[in-house]
């Protein structure tokens, strides 16, 4: 009879399998050849799940961007009538009334997704967010979405842990950085090889800077419990009233210096981090001074919520441009392409693989 190969060992050769169909040419091949940058950040619908098409996308950014993550919020914003009558709100901050978790948000982006040609699938990297990171049953909920759509996501996320202004409106409560859902959940992630997109603030709004260690240490403390997940600090942490702390760059070199942390990455994301990135050329130069020191470790994305326009798609990129003008071409190259294009191309490799042992008729490619 002939050897009856481990699991390991069968998992092993899928993933050896796929690198090949990628490196052949496979999708993650595909981009444009005078495009500007990759997109790790991006909502594709807003806090009422209405947003453009993946094609509408695509007609919009016109060539300009290279590749792009591809994923909705995962929660929705109530419409209480009893708090806001007739005036239906679309964002968080326009109402008092609950945000809950949103689930099919994840067969709407898989289903739009293929909707797709293959070679206008090739540009985006779906993600799983409808999940409540404070459930034990949060991984059981990406296995299914991975089991019930195979072929189409490469990660998880955004999701937030310690959000600003959101955390306290989530029906049910908001999660924790010690709540072993979250571990599971990580670790879940880290064996089929999906990329993480975390939201967690660097310190709780309003909080003393000197609480700020405390906090941080429980969400490195995090991040050391999974060292095989790729975990993306989105925005490293800023938010509208969380600026940066005394020390910042210190925080984010204690985490870069850290063997044992080598799995975290950062996303430049979000107008409300640029407006901290060039606040002044000081600050724009300590950031860029950063980066060229660590620049594998850095990634941008736009963080735009259902754009209708070339401008609301394009202006964080913008707001950016003191930054880019300060970073040396290498570096410039690595967060804006070439960082992407390694993580993503790694997930969906291990992913395809993973698919491939557990769901039945994976589709190729």
């Amino acid at each position: 009879m002939p050897e009856r190969k481990s699991p390991r060992a069968r998992f092993a050769l899928l993933s050896a399998a796929a690198g090949f169909v990628l490196a052949a040419g496979g999708p993650a091949a595909a981009q444009s050849p005078t495009c500007e940058f990759s997109d790790s950040h991006f909502h594709l619908t807003n806090y009422i799940q209405e947003g453009p098409s993946p094609s509408e996308i695509l007609k919009l950014t016109a060539g300009r961007v290279c590749r792009s993550t591809l994923f909705g919020i995962p929660l929705q914003q109530q419409w209480s009538y009893h708090e806001t009558g007739d005036f239906a709100p679309s964002y968080y901050l326009e109402a008092d009334a609950p945000l809950y978790y949103y689930s099919f948000v994840d067969a709407a982006i898989a289903m739009a997704y293929r909707a797709l040609p293959a070679k206008d699938q090739a540009h985006f990297d779906p993600m799983i967010t409808g999940f409540n990171p404070a459930d034990m049953y949060a991984a059981d909920h990406v296995r299914r979405v991975l089991t019930t759509f195979p072929g189409v996501f490469t990660g998880i996320g955004e999701f937030s842990v310690h959000k600003e202004f959101v955390s306290p409106k989530i029906a049910g409560g908001g999660a924790s950085l010690t709540d072993p859902a979250l571990d599971r959940l990580l670790d879940f992630a880290g064996e089929v090889g999906l990329v993480a997109i975390l939201h967690n603030d660097i310190v709780r709004p309003f909080t003393k800077e000197s609480k700020v260690r405390p906090y941080f240490d429980q969400l490195t403390a995090l991040y050391r419990r999974h060292p095989g997940t790729t975990i993306i600090w989105a925005h490293v942490g800023l938010g509208r009233v969380v600026q940066p702390v005394k020390g910042m760059a210190a925080y984010v070199t204690e985490i870069l210096d850290d063997p044992a942390l080598k799995n975290v990455y950062f996303d430049l994301s979000w107008d409300e981090l640029a407006k901290y990135v060039v606040a002044s050329d000081q600050n724009t130069q300590a950031v860029a001074d950063l980066i060229n020191r660590y620049p594998d470790r850095f990634l941008f994305g736009t963080d735009v919520v259902g754009p209708r326009t070339t401008q609301a798609y394009f202006g964080v990129y913008d707001m950016y441009a003191p930054l880019w003008a300060k970073l040396t071409p290498d570096t410039r190259e690595k967060v804006l392409k070439a960082n992407y294009a390694r993580l993503f191309d790694r997930a969906r490799i291990s992913v395809r693989a993973w698919e491939r042992a557990h769901a039945p008729r994976v589709p190729a490619g």
